[in-house]
């Protein structure tokens, strides 16, 4: 059963800022608890990452995922690329300057191969939405202040 999820949050600091941790994709389990190591695979001609393998848990379930990420002038998305638990999985965050810092809008589409409850499957994006976008805006502000 796939899953659509979509989030906007203001984050006081540019787009830059804000993709400089996002292209640092090796400190996400510093600071998303569904992920428990990330390792970049290859990277573009501007070192940033093209190809990552992923192990994260939600919900009690464990996944090991590469995914593909492509640069966009307003952001940066993701696709699977291979994962055991998942058919699909499609990310996208664009950023808009506003004029409190940047908006964010986080879009995010999973398609899970294993039979879970609906419920569960919600309460796991939830947790992954609030990551991804509370999670990035603490640290982002973290590192800015650093």
């Amino acid at each position: 059963m796939a899953i659509t999820e979509s989030r906007e949050i203001v984050i006081e600091a540019t787009s830059d800022e804000i993709l400089a941790v996002l292209f640092d994709i090796e400190t996400l389990p510093d600071w998303s608890s569904a992920h428990e190591r990330v390792e970049v695979l290859e990277r573009d001609e501007q070192g940033r990452p093209k190809r990552s393998r992923q192990v994260v848990k939600i919900v009690g379930v464990s996944d090991e995922q590469i995914l593909d990420y492509e640069v966009h002038d307003d952001g940066v998305s993701w696709t699977l690329v291979s994962s055991k638990q998942q058919r699909a999985q499609d990310g996208r965050y664009t950023l808009v300057p506003d004029r409190d810092g940047t908006r964010v809008r986080l879009e995010l589409t999973v398609d899970t191969t294993v039979p879970l409850p609906g419920f569960l499957i919600r309460k796991g994006a939830q947790g992954l939405m609030d990551t991804a976008t509370k999670g990035l805006r603490k640290r982002v502000l973290q590192v800015k202040r650093s």
